[in-house]
């Protein structure tokens, strides 16, 4: 399994990210619900020691910041990983370089090529191993609506092996 550090959303997004989970699980489409917390991995590795949540606790006085969820993506080929973006802005992709270079010495045997800075595709998952014939209606329930705003309100360390999340920083949105 995999460690990773991810960013956390304010209830409104979580739930509206919950509502598209929902509608993909009604259609008999693979989501993410109810097994997860919507968020987006900000860096992944087979390790990352709990010691890092010491060095990424300074960054609360970062959160929240606000972020948009935009155009539904693609990732793999035949299996597909249909995604949401998050729209990057220039605090986002500062956030994503200070929390893996503060990751970075704490990953083992080093952090995924894809969650490196500039190789990084910002995005919340919705659902995994879909086929072709599923795609249209997919993407039909998943790009409803077509921007969701929101705020990113801290972070938090996933232990993929003992399926735990740790809250490293994270601020109460009102």
């Amino acid at each position: 399994m995999v460690h990773s550090v991810e960013m956390v959303f304010d209830p409104d997004t979580e739930e509206a990210v919950r509502q598209i989970w929902d509608g993909l699980r009604e259609a008999g489409i693979p989501s993410q619900a109810p097994a997860s917390r919507p968020h987006a991995t900000l860096t992944v590795a087979e390790r990352i020691d709990p010691e890092v949540d010491a060095l990424l606790a300074p960054l609360a006085d970062r959160f929240p910041f606000p972020c948009r969820i935009g155009a539904p993506l693609l990732f793999g080929r035949s299996q597909l990983i249909l995604t949401r973006l998050v729209v990057p802005t220039a605090e986002l992709l500062d956030v994503h370089a200070e929390v893996y270079r503060l990751c970075v010495p704490h990953q083992e045997p080093g952090p995924m090529a894809n969650s490196l800075p500039g190789q990084w595709t910002c995005h919340v998952t919705l659902a995994r191993r879909l086929h072709g014939s599923q795609l249209g209606r997919a993407l039909r329930i998943a790009g409803r609506p077509s921007e969701i705003p929101g705020q990113v309100v801290g972070l938090r360390r996933w232990d993929g092996n003992a399926k735990r999340e740790t809250a490293v920083t994270e601020r109460n949105v009102k």
